[in-house]
């Protein structure tokens, strides 16, 4: 899939620019409300993908999304600031717990699914790494390629920044092994990047570096590599044979009206749908 180049941290009005006072004579008089999406940056182009399909048939719709990461935009959700949370990780019960608090009640819905891909450098002759030497890469106990069969080097160890859902997910599967009572960290040395962009563009420039990406940002610059022999195939990972595969989500108001329940349903639709599989995921449907 060609790399996709997204902007991250603006909000921006998808397809329709940005709203200012000066452009409310646009719109007329009344200036409608905007749904508001915000979270997960390896969903960040699917959804953006969704709400301009879903404007290009609802001309009145406004639909604004924006980056940050998944923790980013359960935050705002939290803050009541935002209508729908883009997560790659599930929520985690102390933030439900929050939200029920505070009178957000919220449905999870699985946008898709994702095979968390991990990459090495084109020049990098190792195809295939098992989830416990992965694990042990990521926490510093394997910390040149020579220990995995491949030349003597320091690794380069890239990972997401602690507020990406994919960080959270990746350090509960990989570094701890899915044992709940590790309490095992990435490696000090570990460079955090802020999207799964710039991780690729650092592994395709560092002939030493290993990271790791959502499936759909997955192009021929870089090397995917299997995990226990497995590859982060659309089969794989619907099946769930793969070992980092993982759903996405959105979490929605429960008892949501308009144009924010009309494009849930439209995500799950089989337009919507098809979309997510032509962003580089596996669709739910």
């Amino acid at each position: 899939m060609l790399k996709k180049s997204i902007v991250i941290g603006m909000i921006a009005l998808v397809g329709l620019g940005t709203i200012s006072k000066e452009s409310n004579a646009f719109w007329g008089k009344k200036k409608s409300s905007v749904v508001k999406l915000q979270g997960s940056d390896t969903i960040l182009n699917t959804s953006q993908a969704i709400a301009e399909s879903f404007m290009t048939e609802n001309k009145d719709a406004r639909i604004a999304v924006t980056g940050g990461g998944s923790g980013t935009g359960i935050a705002s959700k939290l803050n009541k600031t935002i209508d729908i949370v883009m997560a790659s990780r599930a929520m985690k019960s102390g933030e439900l717990k929050k939200a029920k608090e505070l009178g957000i009640n919220l449905e999870e819905i699985v946008l898709g699914y994702d095979g968390i891909t991990v990459i090495v450098n084109k020049n990098n002759n190792i195809k295939n790494i098992s989830h416990e030497d992965l694990g042990k890469v990521f926490s510093e106990e394997v910390t040149n390629w020579k220990q995995l069969g491949g030349r003597d080097a320091q690794i380069v160890v890239l990972s997401r920044d602690s507020s990406s859902g994919t960080h959270s997910y990746f350090k509960k599967v990989i570094v701890r092994n899915k044992d709940k009572s590790s309490k095992k960290e990435y490696g000090k040395n570990t460079l955090y990047l802020p999207s799964n962009t710039a991780i690729l563009e650092e592994v395709k420039s560092n002939k030493n570096a290993i990271g790791y990406i959502g499936m759909g940002y997955m192009d021929p610059s870089v090397n995917a590599l299997s995990v226990d022999k497995i590859s982060a195939s659309f089969k794989n990972v619907a099946n769930k044979s793969y070992p980092i595969a993982r759903e996405v989500y959105w979490y929605v108001d429960a008892d949501r009206t308009g144009v924010e329940a009309q494009l849930v349903d439209f995500a799950l639709s089989s337009k919507g749908q098809s979309i997510v599989k032509a962003e580089g995921f596996v669709p739910v449907k």
